[in-house]
């Protein structure tokens, strides 16, 4: 008796893969019109049939949520944020607090993760951290849409008002940590983070560093903001053009806690002392800052609460309720780096 055919079958006679059978056979955009229809031809002439009981099985829930970390340049190996490892903790608190399971997986920047679950349904729904390039982000996004998946994203919010993201207050974390170096009686700041579209939380809080100078009427000097991502070595690099720039300044704010910890490292290597000579504020805290030398006054992020609206949200997301964006409060980490010679945590 003859064996009736397999999407395998198709995938060898087309030489592709299997999930872009599936793909074809569903007439999924994602797959170019020609291999649609070559596809679909060589399955016409093996006489395939769907298996409507395997089609009902992945359409039922999984119980499972899916949490992409995408890959960050790090100083070790782990390429994986610090700050998002906390996230990683409230995440997977959160999600079984509901009920349901977490799968966990890192993504490379440069890999189609994006079209990963579409037919796997591995999960009901797919929870983002971290992007990179946010440009070439937003793209893998839209084809997260085309799919019709279920997702939701950690970070600045989306201009598609269908992107569901949820974050911290950049703009109000800006903010408060400018008004906090003004309070010290500083004001020639300097910005360390990549402000353009490539970074948009960086950006919003550079937008709300730049609104207390203005309303303070003190005059933003771009030429001392420079461009670093979150890592130790990109803000030592960022501080030591700053430093060889000749440009005066009493103060630093930093993009992130990362970036923090790499200028105080190249302001000690030129002799510089913080707080003393210059004051220093990060952003995220993480960790490792309060163990800095010295530590690390920052803009704190909740990740406890934001791990509980991903995925609240998310299973909001899923089961057709309506949802919306939403930003979260920051408040300042008052430590030695600006501010206090003791530790102290200042709700604001």
């Amino acid at each position: 008796m003859t064996s009736k055919a397999t999407s395998i079958d198709i995938a060898y006679r087309a030489g592709v893969s299997q999930s872009t059978v599936s793909r074809a056979l569903r007439n999924s955009p994602l797959v170019n019109l020609e291999t649609r229809q070559r596809i679909q031809a060589i399955a016409k002439e093996l006489n395939y049939k769907v298996d409507k009981n395997a089609s009902n099985l992945r359409t039922q829930n999984s119980h499972t949520l899916a949490l992409l970390i995408c890959e960050d340049p790090t100083n070790d190996e782990s390429l994986i944020n610090p700050f998002f490892l906390s996230m990683l903790g409230s995440i997977t608190r959160a999600t079984a607090q509901q009920g349901y399971d977490l799968l966990v997986s890192f993504q490379q920047l440069s890999s189609d993760w994006h079209a990963d679950y579409e037919d796997s349904n591995k999960a009901d729904g797919i929870i983002l951290l971290g992007y990179g390039d946010y440009v070439d982000y937003e793209h893998k996004l839209q084809k997260l849409l085309e799919q019709n998946t279920h997702f939701i994203i950690w970070g600045a919010e989306h201009n598609n008002k269908e992107v569901l993201s949820i974050g911290c207050d950049n703009h109000q974390g800006g903010v408060i940590a400018t008004e906090h170096i003004i309070s010290l009686g500083l004001s020639k700041i300097a910005f360390l983070g990549d402000a353009s579209e490539h970074s948009p939380e960086f950006r919003d809080r550079y937008l709300g560093h730049a609104e207390v100078l203005k309303k303070q009427g003190i005059k933003l000097n771009k030429k001392c903001q420079f461009d670093a991502i979150s890592t130790e070595s990109s803000g030592f690099d960022a501080a030591m053009k700053l430093l060889d720039s000749g440009h005066e300044f009493d103060a630093i704010f930093a993009a992130s806690d990362l970036i923090a910890i790499g200028a105080i490292r190249a302001l000690k290597k030129r002799g510089v002392r913080v707080p003393e000579d210059i004051a220093v504020v990060g952003y995220d805290d993480i960790p490792v800052a309060s163990f800095a030398n010295p530590s690390l006054t920052t803009v704190k992020q909740n990740t406890k609460l934001a791990g509980e609206i991903l995925v609240e949200s998310l299973l909001k997301l899923i089961r057709g309720k309506e949802v919306g964006p939403q930003l979260i409060p920051t408040n300042m980490v008052v430590r030695h780096s600006c501010g206090s010679k003791v530790d102290t945590e200042n709700e604001s």
